[in-house]
Protein backbone atom coordinates (compact mmCIF):
# COMPACT_ATOMS: atom_id res chain seq x y z
CA UNK A 1 0.00 0.00 0.00
CA UNK A 2 2.89 2.56 0.92
CA UNK A 3 4.12 2.47 -2.65
CA UNK A 4 0.35 3.40 -3.88
CA UNK A 5 0.66 6.02 -1.14
CA UNK A 6 3.36 7.54 -2.27
CA UNK A 7 2.61 8.08 -5.73
CA UNK A 8 -1.20 9.48 -4.79
CA UNK A 9 0.55 11.73 -2.06
CA UNK A 10 1.99 14.45 -5.01
CA UNK A 11 -1.59 15.50 -5.57
CA UNK A 12 -3.51 14.21 -2.15
CA UNK A 13 -3.36 14.24 1.36
CA UNK A 14 -3.36 10.56 1.87
CA UNK A 15 -3.73 8.58 5.41
CA UNK A 16 -2.49 5.03 5.37
CA UNK A 17 -3.02 3.64 8.86
CA UNK A 18 -2.18 0.21 10.77
CA UNK A 19 -5.60 -2.00 11.05
CA UNK A 20 -6.71 -2.59 14.57
CA UNK A 21 -4.15 -5.42 15.87
CA UNK A 22 -1.23 -4.43 13.32
CA UNK A 23 1.75 -2.01 13.16
CA UNK A 24 1.75 0.54 15.85
CA UNK A 25 -2.23 0.08 16.46
CA UNK A 26 -3.26 -1.29 19.36
CA UNK A 27 -6.52 -3.87 20.25
CA UNK A 28 -8.88 -4.07 22.67
CA UNK A 29 -10.88 -7.40 22.66
CA UNK A 30 -13.00 -8.83 21.80
CA UNK A 31 -12.63 -8.32 18.28
CA UNK A 32 -15.81 -7.17 15.87
CA UNK A 33 -15.93 -5.70 11.82
CA UNK A 34 -17.92 -2.96 13.43
CA UNK A 35 -15.58 -1.75 15.41
CA UNK A 36 -13.16 -1.41 12.53
CA UNK A 37 -15.62 0.35 10.52
CA UNK A 38 -15.50 3.01 13.64
CA UNK A 39 -12.01 3.34 13.44
CA UNK A 40 -12.24 4.36 9.65
CA UNK A 41 -14.70 6.67 10.21
CA UNK A 42 -13.02 8.30 13.38
CA UNK A 43 -9.90 9.05 10.93
CA UNK A 44 -12.46 10.59 8.51
CA UNK A 45 -14.09 12.92 11.03
CA UNK A 46 -10.02 13.79 12.03
CA UNK A 47 -9.79 14.85 8.51
CA UNK A 48 -12.69 17.01 8.31
CA UNK A 49 -15.14 14.87 7.70
CA UNK A 50 -14.69 14.11 4.47
CA UNK A 51 -12.85 11.67 2.07
CA UNK A 52 -12.38 9.22 -0.72
CA UNK A 53 -11.59 5.22 0.58
CA UNK A 54 -9.25 2.75 -1.28
CA UNK A 55 -9.14 -0.38 0.01
CA UNK A 56 -6.80 -3.74 -1.12
CA UNK A 57 -8.52 -7.08 -1.05
CA UNK A 58 -9.61 -7.80 2.70
CA UNK A 59 -9.15 -4.22 3.34
CA UNK A 60 -11.73 -3.32 0.17
CA UNK A 61 -14.43 -5.15 1.86
CA UNK A 62 -13.69 -2.85 5.02
CA UNK A 63 -13.46 0.33 2.82
CA UNK A 64 -17.22 -0.87 1.21
CA UNK A 65 -18.77 -1.49 5.35
CA UNK A 66 -17.33 1.70 6.01
CA UNK A 67 -18.93 3.56 2.57
CA UNK A 68 -22.31 1.79 3.94
CA UNK A 69 -22.10 4.11 7.32
CA UNK A 70 -20.44 7.50 6.48
CA UNK A 71 -22.18 10.31 4.38
CA UNK A 72 -18.87 12.27 4.24
CA UNK A 73 -17.10 9.34 1.96
CA UNK A 74 -17.35 10.47 -1.67
CA UNK A 75 -15.86 8.06 -3.71
CA UNK A 76 -14.79 4.96 -3.28
CA UNK A 77 -11.88 2.52 -4.58
CA UNK A 78 -11.72 -1.22 -4.23
CA UNK A 79 -8.94 -3.72 -5.75
CA UNK A 80 -10.09 -7.42 -5.77
CA UNK A 81 -11.67 -7.91 -2.11
CA UNK A 82 -11.76 -11.43 -1.99
CA UNK A 83 -15.28 -12.75 -2.62
CA UNK A 84 -16.13 -15.91 -4.31
CA UNK A 85 -19.97 -15.42 -5.52
CA UNK A 86 -19.79 -18.54 -8.24
CA UNK A 87 -18.53 -22.60 -8.62
CA UNK A 88 -15.29 -21.06 -10.28
CA UNK A 89 -13.53 -22.27 -6.77
CA UNK A 90 -14.47 -24.13 -3.84
CA UNK A 91 -16.13 -21.70 -1.02
CA UNK A 92 -13.33 -20.42 1.67
CA UNK A 93 -14.92 -22.00 4.57
CA UNK A 94 -12.53 -24.49 5.70
CA UNK A 95 -9.30 -22.67 5.41
CA UNK A 96 -10.17 -19.93 8.04
CA UNK A 97 -10.88 -23.10 10.33
CA UNK A 98 -7.61 -23.96 9.48
CA UNK A 99 -6.20 -20.64 10.31
CA UNK A 100 -8.00 -20.41 13.35
CA UNK A 101 -6.76 -23.73 14.49
CA UNK A 102 -3.03 -23.21 13.41
CA UNK A 103 -3.26 -19.95 15.82
CA UNK A 104 -4.36 -21.96 18.86
CA UNK A 105 -2.07 -24.30 18.26
CA UNK A 106 0.87 -21.64 18.09
CA UNK A 107 1.69 -22.62 14.37
CA UNK A 108 1.43 -18.90 13.07
CA UNK A 109 3.63 -19.91 9.95
CA UNK A 110 1.10 -22.87 8.70
CA UNK A 111 -1.70 -19.70 9.47
CA UNK A 112 0.21 -17.91 7.20
CA UNK A 113 0.93 -19.75 4.44
CA UNK A 114 -3.37 -21.08 4.43
CA UNK A 115 -4.21 -17.65 4.07
CA UNK A 116 -1.82 -16.45 1.92
CA UNK A 117 -2.83 -19.62 -0.42
CA UNK A 118 -6.75 -18.81 -0.18
CA UNK A 119 -5.96 -15.99 -1.92
CA UNK A 120 -4.49 -17.81 -4.65
CA UNK A 121 -0.98 -17.40 -4.43
CA UNK A 122 1.21 -19.67 -5.82
CA UNK A 123 3.01 -22.11 -3.90
CA UNK A 124 6.64 -21.49 -5.68
CA UNK A 125 6.05 -17.45 -4.39
CA UNK A 126 5.13 -18.81 -1.42
CA UNK A 127 7.97 -21.00 -0.65
CA UNK A 128 9.75 -17.97 -1.58
CA UNK A 129 8.29 -15.18 0.54
CA UNK A 130 9.45 -17.34 3.39
CA UNK A 131 12.47 -17.05 2.86
CA UNK A 132 12.69 -13.37 2.50
CA UNK A 133 13.44 -10.71 5.74
CA UNK A 134 9.01 -9.67 4.60
CA UNK A 135 8.15 -13.37 6.11
CA UNK A 136 9.12 -12.56 9.80
CA UNK A 137 6.47 -9.01 9.31
CA UNK A 138 3.88 -11.34 8.36
CA UNK A 139 3.94 -13.13 11.15
CA UNK A 140 3.28 -10.41 13.33
CA UNK A 141 0.45 -9.99 11.68
CA UNK A 142 -0.87 -13.58 12.04
CA UNK A 143 -3.09 -13.33 15.10
CA UNK A 144 -5.07 -10.54 12.78
CA UNK A 145 -6.27 -12.78 10.32
CA UNK A 146 -9.26 -14.25 12.01
CA UNK A 147 -10.02 -10.25 11.41
CA UNK A 148 -10.01 -10.78 8.13
CA UNK A 149 -11.92 -14.08 7.72
CA UNK A 150 -14.81 -11.79 9.85
CA UNK A 151 -14.79 -9.14 7.08
CA UNK A 152 -15.71 -11.45 4.23
CA UNK A 153 -16.06 -15.02 4.49
CA UNK A 154 -20.10 -14.22 4.35
CA UNK A 155 -18.77 -13.42 0.72
CA UNK A 156 -17.29 -16.34 0.22
CA UNK A 157 -19.43 -19.01 0.12
CA UNK A 158 -19.99 -19.61 -3.77
CA UNK A 159 -23.83 -17.66 -3.57
CA UNK A 160 -24.67 -14.71 -5.43
CA UNK A 161 -23.96 -11.12 -4.01
CA UNK A 162 -27.55 -9.69 -3.11
CA UNK A 163 -28.29 -6.02 -4.03
CA UNK A 164 -29.87 -5.11 -1.05
CA UNK A 165 -26.73 -5.92 1.10
CA UNK A 166 -24.83 -3.04 -0.50
CA UNK A 167 -27.45 -0.69 -1.40
CA UNK A 168 -26.27 1.61 1.15
CA UNK A 169 -23.04 2.07 -1.21
CA UNK A 170 -24.54 5.09 -3.14
CA UNK A 171 -21.07 6.79 -3.77
CA UNK A 172 -19.24 7.31 -7.46
CA UNK A 173 -17.61 3.93 -6.71
CA UNK A 174 -14.48 2.17 -8.95
CA UNK A 175 -14.20 -1.91 -8.79
CA UNK A 176 -10.58 -3.05 -9.87
CA UNK A 177 -9.55 -6.28 -10.73
CA UNK A 178 -6.03 -7.54 -12.58
CA UNK A 179 -6.20 -9.02 -15.81
CA UNK A 180 -4.31 -12.04 -14.92
CA UNK A 181 -5.86 -12.86 -11.12
CA UNK A 182 -7.43 -15.73 -10.89
CA UNK A 183 -10.75 -15.95 -12.54
CA UNK A 184 -12.89 -17.05 -9.41
CA UNK A 185 -12.13 -13.20 -7.94
CA UNK A 186 -12.04 -11.37 -11.16
CA UNK A 187 -15.63 -12.82 -11.51
CA UNK A 188 -16.71 -11.06 -8.29
CA UNK A 189 -15.29 -8.14 -8.62
CA UNK A 190 -17.72 -7.70 -11.47
CA UNK A 191 -20.61 -8.90 -9.97
CA UNK A 192 -20.15 -6.35 -7.08
CA UNK A 193 -19.86 -3.50 -10.06
CA UNK A 194 -23.06 -5.02 -11.01
CA UNK A 195 -24.55 -4.52 -7.60
CA UNK A 196 -23.51 -1.56 -6.50
CA UNK A 197 -25.38 1.57 -7.47
CA UNK A 198 -23.21 3.80 -8.89
CA UNK A 199 -20.13 1.77 -9.99
CA UNK A 200 -17.62 1.26 -12.86
CA UNK A 201 -15.55 -2.07 -13.05
CA UNK A 202 -12.15 -1.63 -14.67
CA UNK A 203 -9.69 -4.32 -15.37
CA UNK A 204 -5.87 -3.41 -15.12
CA UNK A 205 -3.99 -5.67 -17.93
CA UNK A 206 -1.44 -7.62 -16.62
CA UNK A 207 -1.81 -7.14 -13.02
CA UNK A 208 -2.45 -9.62 -10.43
CA UNK A 209 -3.41 -9.55 -6.63
CA UNK A 210 -0.30 -8.20 -5.67
CA UNK A 211 -1.06 -4.99 -7.87
CA UNK A 212 1.83 -2.60 -9.07
CA UNK A 213 1.57 0.58 -7.76
CA UNK A 214 2.77 2.57 -11.41
CA UNK A 215 0.11 0.35 -12.66
CA UNK A 216 -2.72 1.21 -10.32
CA UNK A 217 -2.17 4.66 -8.87
CA UNK A 218 -2.88 7.05 -12.22
CA UNK A 219 -6.20 5.31 -12.07
CA UNK A 220 -7.03 6.07 -8.72
CA UNK A 221 -5.68 9.60 -9.10
CA UNK A 222 -8.04 10.41 -12.37
CA UNK A 223 -10.69 8.91 -10.32
CA UNK A 224 -10.50 10.53 -7.22
CA UNK A 225 -10.12 14.01 -8.90
CA UNK A 226 -13.54 13.57 -11.32
CA UNK A 227 -16.73 14.47 -9.79
CA UNK A 228 -18.15 12.77 -12.69
CA UNK A 229 -21.10 9.48 -11.80
CA UNK A 230 -18.71 6.74 -13.19
CA UNK A 231 -19.48 5.36 -16.40
CA UNK A 232 -21.37 1.94 -17.20
CA UNK A 233 -19.24 -1.00 -16.29
CA UNK A 234 -16.67 -1.92 -18.72
CA UNK A 235 -13.74 -4.31 -19.10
Amino acid sequence: MMPIARQLAASYTVVVYDRRGRGESGDTPPYAPAREVEDVLSLIEVLGGTASLFGISSGAALALEAAKRHAGVRRLAVFEAPFVVDDTRPPIREEWERIEQALADGRPDDALRTFLGSVGMPRPLLWLMRRLPLWKRLRTLAPTLPYDGALVQRFQLGAPLRAEEWAGVAVPTLVLDGGRSHAWMRHAMRALADVLPSARYHTLPGQTHNISAAAIAPVLAEFFASDAVPRPADG
